[in-house]
């Protein structure tokens, strides 16, 4: 596989999951008492950006590995998942 799609297949795996790893932790500023005027309260009491890419990283890096071993390495495709409906011929 090339290094560019090897690339492209992380990028797409770490934007996912950084959507799944920001509401981790997070403290709102009406659970903290201290709602800035003109910010609603559900806005982020104190927003960790660098936690957040490190354990996207991180998170990204494992499941591309996982992806990696079970399509490149054991050959397991689009195709090795089970048809769940029948065939009509």
């Amino acid at each position: 596989m090339p290094l560019f799609s090897l690339f492209a297949v992380y990028f797409i795996i770490w934007w996912v999951t950084l959507f799944a790893v920001l509401p981790f932790g997070l403290r709102t500023q009406a659970e903290e008492n201290d709602v800035v005027p003109g910010t609603v309260e559900s806005a982020p009491a104190r927003f960790r950006g660098g936690r957040v890419v490190l354990i996207t990283t991180v998170a990204a890096a494992v499941i591309h590995f996982g992806w990696y071993l079970l399509s490149v390495k054991f050959g397991f495709g689009i195709d090795a998942i089970p048809q769940l409906y029948p065939k009509f011929d």
